[in-house]
C-alpha cells in the first residue's frame, strides 16, 4: 500500500509543494514546527532512511542544503534544523525547520491546525527564494 507521501506525491492527497524533481519532492509539512517547516521525500519509498542507496541519500542531502539555504535567506532564522525520525510515516523523510533554539526541534510543539494562508504565503515565500514553480 502507498504511504501517504507517496499519495502526495501522486496528486491523490493536496501538498504544498516547494521543490520536485525525478527522485524527490519537498512540501510543507501538515502539522509544522515553524512556518516554512519542509519535508523532503523521495520518490522511492524506502522505510529507514540508513537503507538508501548512496547516490539517493545524496541526492537528498543536496536538495535539502539548496532548499535550507533558501529557507535561511525567506525566514532569517538563527539555523535551519534538520532531523531524520521516521517513526510516524514508515517513508524517509527529512525535516527541514527553520530553528532559533534547539527546543524548535521539539515535535510536541507541532502546529495540528496551521492557518491554511499561513501555510500558502510560507510556500510561495520558499518557492520564490529556491526559484521553483511547479508545472502546471
Amino acid at each position: 500500500m502507498a504511504s501517504v507521501f507517496t499519495k502526495v506525491m501522486n496528486g491523490e492527497l493536496p501538498g504544498r509543494f516547494v521543490y520536485r524533481d525525478d527522485r524527490c519532492a519537498a512540501f510543507l509539512t501538515i502539522a509544522p514546527l515553524k512556518p516554512g517547516h519542509t519535508l523532503v521525500v523521495p520518490v522511492e519509498e524506502v522505510d529507514h532512511w540508513i537503507d538508501l542507496p548512496e547516490d539517493l541519500a545524496a541526492h537528498l542531502f543536496s536538495v535539502s542544503q539548496k532548499i535550507s539555504k533558501a529557507m535561511q535567506e525567506a525566514f532569517q532564522p538563527e539555523k535551519v534544523g534538520l532531523m531524520i525520525a521516521g517513526l510516524e510515516v514508515r517513508h524517509v523523510h527529512l525535516h527541514l525547520v527553520p530553528i532559533w533554539q534547539v527546543h524548535d526541534l521539539d515535535f510536541s510543539k507541532q502546529d495540528p491546525n496551521p492557518d491554511p494562508a499561513e501555510m500558502d504565503a510560507a510556500m510561495h515565500k520558499l518557492r520564490d527564494a529556491i526559484g521553483w514553480q511547479p508545472d502546471e
